[in-house]
């Protein structure tokens, strides 16, 4: 029974371990790099066809994003995660297909011009609907039997709607052992969200750590604050930006704004527009309302039965097309824009910065993570000038932050989730921290809990049997490429082959993989299967 990291090690973004238990392979998270990379993850143990099944934390793209990559290598299991996420991962991993395709086409006809090879999109909207049906949601709490060996439970930590610990019971060798995978841990206190459940026990535990070097401090007013950034933004006659994330932090600062509103915060300003730029955005919202019963906290649920919707309000405005989109910009008068994506790195937003960065009187108010080497990290950090579309902008605008909204628990509330265990694990894995920040916080749970640590790098491997670590590796940095400035990874060297050739070797390996699971066919269809399976190599031989 082996523990295998792979991604989000020594990094933030990127979630993925393998565990190989019962005789399963089995992956907890298969998410994207999203910001800098800096270390090199290591590959897969085993081919994606052989992936007997995939529990899934929740639904954010750095958690969920490569899955799609699964079902074209030939992955045929299921996807276990909750309602809420099962759904938000509907549209969400659709969304990023199509920004996999939209980017390919500018890339293509770029390298066309210089007389270069077409690129392909990573996956396509196909293959995420694809995935989508293969997708097994769950209710919280309860404990699933999920194959001979492996049950599973899902417990709500608070970080987005539907997001979950994973609890794993495997048995092997007459042994039983637990995992519990944090997946990301919320933040307390925060509109709409329940707060963080408790793990009770677990053999091991895999542990995020994205806040666990600071504090968020004591919880500020929120709608004092965002209060007084609107005001002083539209007394100047300009226009909010905010940059957020589509998926929880858009609903939340519409459960502030609605608060606002309400109480006639903005003064001269009445009736102003709020406007949700975003069809992603305004796709989610619709799954939050469709959750309420399960994920909602005590105040939002107050409000649902006084008849008032936390995330409704008068003039909101949605904006789903990209005439709409364009529109929003034409109109002189102030107004609030919410627009994906959060880091400023893809979406609409840019949009809304090329024509708001440069004017004085507008504000781009950050309300969300920014991580290293992305524009909203280079905006908070003072750039003068930023390039969007390939233009240069000079950065006129208010930058600012609303403190304090996080999704994630800070290095107190970490320590909280932590202490709901009723006895010592006999491993606390800690990942999904900057490399600056996982071993400190492994020695501050060690410190503070008297636990048994371990900071783990890609490719690490872990006997959880013999509690004792297999492999120990040490980070691959990543390598510039001096020629184009760009980074030499593992993603990139997946990317060198086209599309359709790693379509052919995964359906290849699909098709493998099920004759290898035939036995119980009659002979007759065995052998109307291996006739079809020689005419069809016949075909492309000749």
């Amino acid at each position: 029974m082996r523990l295998t990291f792979v991604g989000a090690d020594h990094e933030v973004t990127g979630s993925c371990h393998f565990l190989e238990a019962a005789g399963k392979n089995i992956l907890v998270d298969y998410g994207m790099e999203q910001g800098q990379d800096t270390f090199v993850n290591k590959p897969l143990p085993v081919h994606p066809s052989k992936i007997d099944m995939v529990f899934l934390t929740h639904a954010h793209i750095d958690h969920s994003g490569y899955l799609p990559t699964l079902v074209i290598n030939g992955f045929s299991g299921n996807v276990y995660t909750t309602e809420a996420t099962a759904d938000l991962c509907d549209i969400m991993l659709r969304d990023s297909a199509g920004i996999q395709e939209f980017e390919a086409e500018w890339r293509t006809r770029k390298a066309k011009r210089q007389g270069k090879a077409a690129y392909e999109p990573l996956y396509t909207t196909e293959d995420a609907e694809a995935l989508v049906k293969r997708i097994v949601p769950c209710p919280y709490g309860k404990i699933l039997d999920i194959a001979p060996g492996i049950k599973a439970r899902f417990t709500d930590v608070g970080h987005l709607l539907g997001s979950a610990a994973v609890e794993l019971w495997a048995q092997e060798d007459g042994r039983e052992v637990k995992l519990a995978f944090s997946g990301d841990i919320g933040n307390t206190n925060q509109p709409l969200l329940k707060d963080p459940e408790c793990v009770e026990q677990a053999d091991y535990v895999i542990m995020e750590s994205t806040y666990g070097d600071r504090s968020h401090g004591e919880r500020p007013d929120y709608v004092k604050a965002f209060s007084e950034v609107i005001q002083r933004t539209f007394d100047r006659g300009g226009n909010v930006v905010v940059p957020s994330f589509a998926v929880g932090r858009t609903q939340e600062m519409l459960y502030f704004i609605r608060q606002i509103k309400e109480e006639g915060l903005i003064k001269g300003h009445d009736g102003f527009e709020v406007y949700v730029d975003s069809p992603l955005a305004i796709r989610a919202t619709g799954i939050f309302n469709e959750h309420t019963k399960e994920c909602f906290d005590e105040e939002a649920t107050e409000l649902l039965a006084k008849g008032i919707n936390p995330i409704q309000f008068p003039g909101l405005r949605l904006a789903v097309t990209s005439d709409e989109s364009k529109a929003i910009n034409f109109d002189k008068k102030p107004k609030v824009i919410i627009s994906a994506s959060g880091m400023c790195e893809a979406g609409r937003i840019k949009h809304h910065l090329k024509h708001n960065l440069w004017r004085q009187e507008s504000t781009i108010l950050f309300v969300g993570y920014q991580a290293v080497g992305t524009l909203g990290r280079k905006l908070i950090e003072g750039a003068d000038t930023v390039k969007i579309f390939n233009e240069e902008i000079n950065v006129a605008a208010e930058i600012c932050q609303l403190a304090g909204v996080s999704g994630h628990a800070d290095r107190e509330g970490l320590i909280a989730w932590a202490s709901g265990f009723k006895q010592a694990p006999k491993r606390c894995f800690i990942v999904h921290g900057d490399d600056s920040v996982v071993d400190g916080f492994a020695a501050l749970v060690s410190e503070k809990l008297g636990w048994k640590t371990m900071a783990p790098y890609s490719g690490t491997v872990y006997d959880l049997l013999a509690d004792k670590a297999e492999v120990i590796t040490e980070g691959e940095p990543i390598v510039k490429k001096s020629s184009e400035g760009g980074t030499a990874s593992n993603a990139a060297a997946k990317k060198a082959s086209s599309d359709a050739h790693k379509r052919l070797l995964g359906n290849a390996n699909r098709l493998l993989a099920l004759a290898e699971k035939s036995g119980r066919m009659s002979n007759k269809d065995l052998a109307a299967f291996a006739d079809q399976i020689a005419a069809l190599i016949g075909k492309w031989e000749d």
